[in-house]
């Protein structure tokens, strides 16, 4: 066993535990730091707070009275705690503490804190600056309105002054479209760690952002966490819960952290997504919880519109030991991904009553820029997930997805509208009580995916499968129990993968070009 430092501030600190395990540790840990017993953890990316600030730590793992490893880090230094109450902030659940919690924020020097005692803070949006922690302490939670009318409005696109280019602020859906401002938003700033064992509540509910979802056409719903053009930042510990629409969406940012996080939603809640990264660079989710309305993770890098004007992939991503349950898809990339999604990596994870795994939504039009390249599934421990791998060349979204050249199986031309699909990877997967279908991977005739490697892969039904469309696209049949399906694909590799319980043949494979089964 191995005890690994991830991170740390002045106060707070990530360790990993590495025994084996996918998001829970295969035993109880307790934890000591310098001598003092600090907790019992059964997770393996677990946060150390109330640490003291420029201090020596020696951390020591046991597995009852026997120590398993230990390490050793020195906090970062503190130069000063700015406490909200001083500001004017009462966390009283009733005042609207927004001005004088941004008053904090934006008094907090370099290398100084913001912190919220315990309490109940009501919040509109607040404005985050660069250099700063902010440590919501147990019991602290920061609560929102949920009046539209008291939150700023960020305009989706500003003509600059010479009409040669523009400044985008708000987004919804891939499109510079305007937007409520979010519950913690950040506009190019860097440097900033959110931390803690408090919450962010966006109280949103079905008697305000989320009655009616689709009413929102002038100005959209906020999200509960939402940057833009921001680096090196990270959110550690906390829990984010009842946001209006997607929960926490980083925009045109790079070096990003999201650790030990519970990002939780009612599972009726309309695109509650958890995690939404568009066109970001260098993202690390690590033991994080999802539980919500609609995706756990979904990667995006803009609509045509976005991709085509900007050709900014997210890239660089890795998710590890996090746990997702009760989304549409755990993991989904597009379908607004016209800049592509490039070396994304997700292992040790565990998938559990989602509608998919794997969720690959793409279609015509989204352009040559939608490149998929090198996606890589491995380690994974998926349950009563309906579908564990998806591939959708022909995802029905925007007004003309329902037409021929969406939707058609005949070729068209390679053109500037043809997005393409490269190389996927899927190892050491373990799917038991699935329902709809073992894997379904559907590409264009003129643009076939090149390449899919499925390598250790155990497949299993539930006892009563429901019945279910694998892809939502025109023409796909509903199904209880489908093998693999695989159609227009390059280069197809089979190694030891086995699909127990399917009805009719466990392989459909047509315009596969090149088949290898070990």
């Amino acid at each position: 066993m191995e005890v690994i430092h991830i991170m740390n501030t002045a106060r707070s600190a990530v360790i990993e535990i590495k025994d084996g395990g996918r998001y829970f540790t295969r035993h109880p840990y307790r934890i000591l730091v310098n001598g003092r017993e600090a907790l019992t953890t059964e997770k393996t990316i677990t946060s150390l707070f109330a640490l003291k600030p420029d201090t020596q730590q020696h951390v020591e793992v046991f597995e009852g009275e026997e120590k398993v490893g230990e390490l050793s880090f020195r906090t970062d230094y503190e130069y000063v705690t700015l406490d909200v109450r001083r500001f004017g902030a009462k966390g009283d659940g009733v005042q609207d503490d927004t001005h004088y919690i941004q008053a904090a924020i934006l008094a907090c020097p370099k290398n100084g804190r913001v912190l919220f005692p315990a309490g109940v803070y009501r919040i509109t949006s607040l404005f985050l600056k660069s250099h700063i922690r902010m440590e919501l302490a147990k019991g602290a939670e920061l609560k929102a309105f949920t009046q539209p009318e008291k939150f700023p409005v960020f305009p989706g696109t500003i003509e600059s002054y010479d009409e040669t280019e523009d400044y985008n602020l708000g987004s919804w859906e891939g499109n510079p479209l305007p937007m409520y401002t979010s519950i913690i938003c950040g506009v190019d700033v860097e440097d900033v760690v959110i931390y803690g064992e408090g919450k962010i509540n966006g109280n949103a509910s079905k008697e305000d952002w989320w009655k009616a979802p689709k009413d929102y056409k002038d100005v959209f719903r906020p999200r509960l966490f939402f940057i833009n053009r921001c680096k090196d930042i990270t959110l550690q510990g906390v829990t984010c819960c009842n946001s209006p629409a997607w929960t926490l969406h980083p925009y045109f940012s790079e070096n990003l952290r999201f650790l030990d996080l519970e990002v939780l939603n009612p599972s009726d809640s309309p695109n509650t997504d958890g995690l939404d990264p568009e066109s970001c660079k260098n993202v690390d989710i690590l033991g994080v919880r999802f539980s919500l309305g609609d995706d756990c993770i979904a990667v995006k890098s803009g609509k045509i519109y976005m991709g085509k004007k900007h050709k900014t992939p997210s890239e660089n991503i890795w998710i590890r030991q996090c746990l997702m349950e009760d989304g549409h898809g755990a993991v989904t990339l597009g379908s607004e991904m016209a800049g592509g999604v490039v070396n994304l990596t997700v292992e040790d994870c565990i998938f559990r009553h989602t509608d998919r795994g794997l969720r690959i939504k793409t279609r015509r039009g989204r352009g040559k820029d939608a490149i998929l390249s090198n996606i890589t599934f491995r380690n994974l421990t998926l349950d009563h997930v309906m579908t564990p791998l998806v591939v959708n060349s022909f995802y029905f979204c925007d007004p003309d997805g329902r037409t021929s050249y969406v939707q058609s199986r005949e070729s068209y031309p390679v053109d500037d509208r043809t997005p393409s699909i490269k190389k996927m990877v899927f190892e050491n997967m373990e799917c038991t009580n699935c329902h709809v279908a073992a894997a379904f991977f559907d590409g264009l005739p003129e643009q076939k995916i090149e390449e899919i490697v499925m390598k250790n892969i155990a497949v299993t039904y539930a006892e009563n499968p429901k019945t279910g469309a694998p892809a939502m696209s025109e023409g796909v049949p509903k199904s209880s129990r489908r093998g693999l399906f695989a159609r227009n694909v390059t280069k197809l590799t089979l190694d030891n993968v086995s699909i127990e319980g399917q009805e009719g043949e466990p392989y459909e494979l047509i315009g596969v070009d090149e088949l290898i089964k070990k």
